[in-house]
């Protein structure tokens, strides 16, 4: 496999603006598979801007987009296909059980309903809800409810999971849980993750770090390249560094 093929995502001088304040300026990144990136910024520094863009929910944008060599404006059906999207905000049926949530998502991607359940039983084992399928997802808790999600995101296998601060609101053991896991999945299942954070313990060593301030990338690289270029000893005084000068 050549360079190009384990290339998940460019991102390419990707510029936008809400009126005349602009939210992102000229960005530019890309992310291999297997590799788990951690989009570190403060609330506000354009991190759900830069999904809304990559999911293509807004498309008037300066720049260019490629999800696994495919242009999300020009080959919109084949980018999306390589994506799976955790949002901020819930998008589950709270009166649907899990199973059913899953297969609705299932019928979306054409799946055969022996592939669905197949698919459906795979990623909810991993995540150790497989006996909760048949409860109504407003039983959940907050971090089971999230595990339902990134499970939903998985189910067409895309090549490149996007997390949107995919923790707020849990408790430790939970963050900590879903953080590891998703950790884990980038490595074993060589899936490429975008995961977007202003908790910087969510960040490990092993990572890909990319620090957006106010619209603009002030740092990218591997934690001890950003490091190194700060400086710096720990995330946080790295962070500090490259978003207060």
């Amino acid at each position: 496999m050549n360079i190009l093929d384990k290339t998940a995502l460019v991102v390419t001088d990707l510029t936008f603006s809400y009126g005349e304040k602009k939210a992102l300026n000229k960005v530019s990144f890309q992310i291999q598979a297997g590799e788990c990136t951690l989009l570190l910024g403060e609330n506000g520094a354009g991190k759900s801007t830069l999904f809304s863009l990559i999911t293509n929910l807004y498309n008037t944008h300066e720049g260019h987009i490629e999800l696994c060599g495919f242009d999300i404006q020009k080959q919109v059906r084949q980018a999306l296909a390589k994506l799976g999207v955790v949002f901020q905000q819930t998008t589950l049926d709270m009166d649907l059980s899990v199973m059913q949530n899953l297969r609705y998502h299932t019928a979306l991607h054409g799946m055969s309903s022996k592939l669905a359940n197949a698919r459906i039983q795979e990623e909810l084992e991993r995540l150790q809800m497989y006996e909760r399928r048949n409860e109504k997802v407003r039983q959940l808790n907050g971090g089971h409810k999230r595990r339902v999600e990134i499970a939903r995101a998985l189910l067409h296998k895309p090549a490149l999971l996007l997390l949107d601060e995919p923790t707020v609101g849990l408790d430790i053991p939970s963050r900590k849980g879903i953080v590891d896991y998703v950790h884990q999945l980038a490595k074993e299942e060589n899936i490429a993750v975008l995961w977007a954070s202003h908790l910087m313990d969510e960040v490990y060593a092993e990572d890909h770090l990319i620090v957006l301030h106010k619209g603009q990338i002030k740092g990218n690289g591997t934690v001890q390249e950003v490091f190194s270029a700060t400086q710096s000893t720990n995330i946080a005084e790295a962070f500090y560094s490259l978003t207060h000068t």
